[in-house]
């Protein structure tokens, strides 16, 4: 099979079983020994085992909605949007794969924020999105 097709398929198929809250599907793409790095809080998880447990203590609520997958070969980026009771944070996963497992992870997290007004006559909104004020919609 083809690496590119193979890679963003398991890429789309650990998304998915996130969203269904399947834990051993959601972290078959990883290898025995990956790593997940989280830079914002400083946290690297080392082992397929490691980083089940601590996603699977996870307290809140979790939805997972995808933008968007782009890469080829080793290398692949999600676009998502992960809702934790109900309140969206936007995410970006950079995942290095080796013989057809990711080996290492780096996830991003960002709260989203209102556009200032100053930016409103250049601005157009994404695709099926809004744009919010710093005041609100």
């Amino acid at each position: 099979m083809d690496p590119d097709v193979r890679n963003r398929a398991a890429v789309e198929d650990h998304w998915r079983a996130s969203e269904r809250g399947d834990i051993e599907a959601e972290h078959a793409v990883y290898a025995a020994d990956a790593v997940l790095d989280y830079p914002q809080s400083g946290e690297r998880f080392r082992g397929r085992v490691a980083i089940s447990a601590q996603r699977g203590g996870h307290p809140a609520d979790r939805h997972f909605t995808v933008r968007r997958i782009t890469g080829s070969g080793d290398l692949w980026v999600s676009e998502c949007v992960i809702t934790y009771d109900g309140v969206p944070t936007c995410s970006v996963s950079v995942m290095e794969f080796a013989d057809g497992h990711v080996v290492h992870e780096t996830q991003y997290f960002a709260d989203p924020f209102g556009a200032p007004a100053s930016r409103a006559a250049l601005a157009e909104p994404m695709p099926g999105r809004t744009i919010t004020g710093a005041d609100g919609p």
